[in-house]
């Protein structure tokens, strides 16, 4: 007979998928945590908690087989119970029940106090904006708002994480000060479109007021924007990039593709032209800045034309950074009615390509930077290396800055002066000055 409390269980938080994701958990975790809850992340645990994700078929499948591997271990006797949140499990929950019935509790995205209740735990509503933060101390993820209105005939996040609805600047201002508190340096904005905030709540694209708010924020050296949407953004925010020294130089703007005929069956409100002139815009006012961009091929009625469309924009371009991913049939979208009609292996050709042509425009771009002197963070030591980033590059998706650890002692989290002395691919190899 088993004699633990429920009191005393240990709670496993798992995390899947994006940064949304991260910071969801971090949420749940503080809560918990306030509740006199042992809570751990990623670890081991009596009772574990895995939180979803269900955007394309690669992420439902790491999804499910980490539900089926706690389930074993379940079965096994090595846990207790096993409760299932986020997005897979806010779009697919009926399926899931059916298919794997040994999970104890299913919860979609916004079933927290649900949750809580089924953890033995009660929703504190004076804990809005208090995290108990995952990533290294010294950043932090910023979520400005939650869901999204935009019709992107590919994408079922609307789905599973409902219309956007953005937070007041006073409460993400609080948050904000309250991580400066607790030592972070660089606050890292995310939603599922930076573009859209204050517009449900404000009457007006607002974005640049939030940053003017949130730079006043003592402690905090870094703003870094991600996921901005192309079609609307407010123009006001490069003056503020620009002008702003604590605004990273950086923008994460996914355009997704570039053929006019395929953005519009996308449904992304803009072409061709249009994200050429954005771009432009983009570089003549804010120079060094750096664009990350991420793209979709295989999309249906990608024909090699098409392609062919994108790799030249790819290499005119140039961007900075670049991600690229094969395109995934998703039912209840608007694009799920066309026939998906590029095979499999043609889409992962499609990607190796960009990527291939992306890692030499990389590699050409690092070289200029040996001789240089950039300021840079380190978020940890790997090895005999300090691993660190520039302004210009992000944790866990970006460049890297690496200085031997053999003859140099760095803190982490701490910035230092760095000269870049070689240079690959992804990896920038420097001396501290």
């Amino acid at each position: 007979m088993r004699t633990k409390s429920v009191g005393k269980k240990k709670i496993n938080v798992v995390t899947l998928g994006c940064s949304k994701n991260v910071y969801d958990s971090e949420v749940l975790m503080s809560q918990l945590k306030a509740n006199g809850k042992e809570v751990v992340h990623e670890d081991r645990g009596d009772i574990v908690v895995i939180n979803t994700c269900g955007f394309i078929d690669n992420a439902k499948e790491e999804s499910i087989n980490t539900i089926l591997d706690y389930v074993d271990a379940k079965n096994r006797g090595e846990v207790e119970k096993v409760f299932v949140t986020g997005c897979l499990s806010e779009r697919y929950k009926p399926d899931l029940i059916k298919e794997i019935p040994d999970v104890d509790q299913y919860f979609g995205t916004r079933d927290l106090p649900i949750l809580l209740k089924h953890l033995g735990a009660d929703y504190k509503h004076e804990l809005v904006g208090e995290r108990l933060t995952t990533t290294p101390k010294h950043y932090a993820y910023l979520k400005i708002s939650e869901g999204c209105d935009r019709p992107c005939s590919f994408c079922a996040i609307p789905l599973m994480r409902g219309g956007h609805v953005s937070t007041p600047i006073e409460k993400l201002v609080n948050e904000a000060a309250k991580l400066a508190k607790k030592g972070t340096k660089e606050l890292i904005l995310i939603a599922q479109d930076l573009t859209y905030y204050g517009l449900d709540i404000y009457k007006k694209r607002a974005l640049g007021n939030l940053l003017k708010e949130l730079v006043k924020v003592e402690g905090i050296e870094w703003i870094r924007l991600h996921y901005a949407f192309p079609s609307g953004f407010p123009e006001d925010v490069l003056d503020i990039i620009r002008e702003e020294p604590k605004v990273c130089n950086y923008i994460d703007i996914p355009l997704q593709h570039i053929n006019s005929d395929l953005l519009k069956s996308m449904k992304r409100g803009t072409t061709h032209e249009k994200t050429d002139a954005l771009l432009a815009k983009f570089r003549e006012i804010v120079p060094d800045m750096v664009i990350r961009t991420t793209l979709i091929v295989g999309y249906p009625g990608e024909t090699e034309e098409r392609f062919q469309e994108l790799k030249d924009w790819v290499r005119e371009q140039k961007f900075d950074r670049l991600g690229c991913f094969t395109y995934s049939h998703e039912e209840n979208t608007t694009a799920y009615v066309l026939e998906d009609d590029i095979p499999q292996e043609v889409k992962e050709a499609r990607v190796e390509e960009i990527m291939e042509l992306q890692s030499q425009i990389s590699w050409e771009k690092n070289q200029e930077k040996i001789g240089k002197t950039f300021k840079c963070v380190f978020d940890r030591k790997e090895g005999n290396y300090f691993i660190g980033r520039t302004e210009y590059d992000s944790p866990d998706v970006d460049n890297t800055v690496l200085v031997s650890a053999e003859d140099t002692y760095i803190s982490i989290g701490e910035f230092a002066n760095v000269r870049i002395t070689s240079a690959e691919e992804f990896d920038l190899y420097g001396e501290l000055v």
